[in-house]
């Protein structure tokens, strides 16, 4: 596996906590201000202490001109995909083209099914993903009389509307065998984390998307691969994966760029985030895209 030769994008994420929205209007004008491409917000509705994730990123695609926004990633099992198509489609239209699709199959399943939710297996998550794109793709189409029998979801002569105005993408994350060959017949992404999936474990990944992507009949390079990427620049060390100074991280990222097939990394410091966000969007931003250029140039 190498360098899919895709333009490298930046974001940045924040825990979406209730108590925290004076802080997280600014980190968000802050990641606006300093030209970053996307800011992803983890879904998880059974927390008492967060936001809904979908209407903070309503109110702060309104407080913003240019970044991007996705759900990091949606919670499936307490989302209906025809509802969370509608919701997607009417915050792109709002914000003018500003909104992705982060999709997730669920996890912490106890809290799920407290909430009301169902409990899954693997199987039974990945097929009812497969059904939620379907439907989703579906009903972004400007369609009418939306017919769709899956055993997850279904659609019985719904019309469909409103439609993105741009071509919105779904990002899938997710980590197992099935999920990543789902990943390569039927997403335009793949939303890892540094957390569970450690550099030594992106390329059976990475070749497992691919070989999918290729049976099916798709360029591997059209398949976005996100990479959350928790840690801290600081002054010292590195002192562990991902926490140390810049140096340290525009030569880390550039390698996941160019040996691990990595594009976009959403970064979730650790602490300080005012000041992470900063230093990341300053120094390791542009250390990094001029490495990748030359490396690139280089070849």
């Amino acid at each position: 596996m190498s360098d899919y030769g895709r333009d490298v994008e930046f974001g940045f994420s924040f825990p979406p906590n209730a108590a925290d929205y004076d802080q997280i209007v600014r980190l968000t004008r802050l990641a606006d201000e300093a030209s970053l491409d996307l800011i992803g917000i983890q879904d998880h509705p059974y927390q008492r202490r967060f936001l809904d994730t979908f209407a903070l990123i309503a109110d702060l695609t309104a407080r913003t001109s240019r970044v991007r926004f996705f759900p990091d990633v949606a919670n499936l099992p307490l989302r209906h995909p025809a509802v969370i198509a509608k919701t997607a489609a009417s915050i792109d239209v709002m914000s003018g083209g500003r909104f992705e699709l982060g999709l997730g199959a669920g996890a912490f399943w106890d809290a799920i099914e407290g909430m009301g939710g169902p409990r899954r297996t693997p199987p039974e998550a990945v097929e009812s993903l497969a059904d939620a794109i379907a439907v989703i793709r579906l009903l972004w189409g400007g369609e009418r009389n939306l017919r769709y029998a899956g055993r997850y979801y279904r659609l019985q002569g719904i019309h469909s509307g409103p439609v993105p105005v741009h071509d919105m993408g779904i990002w899938i994350g997710a980590g197992g065998p099935r999920m990543l060959e789902l990943i390569g017949r039927h997403a335009d992404g793949w939303v890892p984390s540094s957390g569970w999936m450690t550099p030594e474990l992106l390329p059976a990944a990475q070749a497992r998307i691919d070989d999918a992507a290729e049976a099916a009949g798709r360029r591997p390079a059209d398949i976005k691969r996100l990479y959350n990427t928790g840690g801290r620049i600081s002054d010292d060390g590195p002192t562990g994966y991902l926490n140390g100074p810049t140096g340290y991280w525009v030569e880390e990222l550039t390698r996941l760029v160019t040996q691990f097939g990595i594009d976009t990394f959403i970064f979730w410091p650790t602490q300080d985030p005012e000041t992470q966000l900063r230093v990341f969007a300053n120094e390791v931003v542009p250390g990094v895209r001029a490495a990748v250029i030359a490396q690139r140039a280089g070849r």
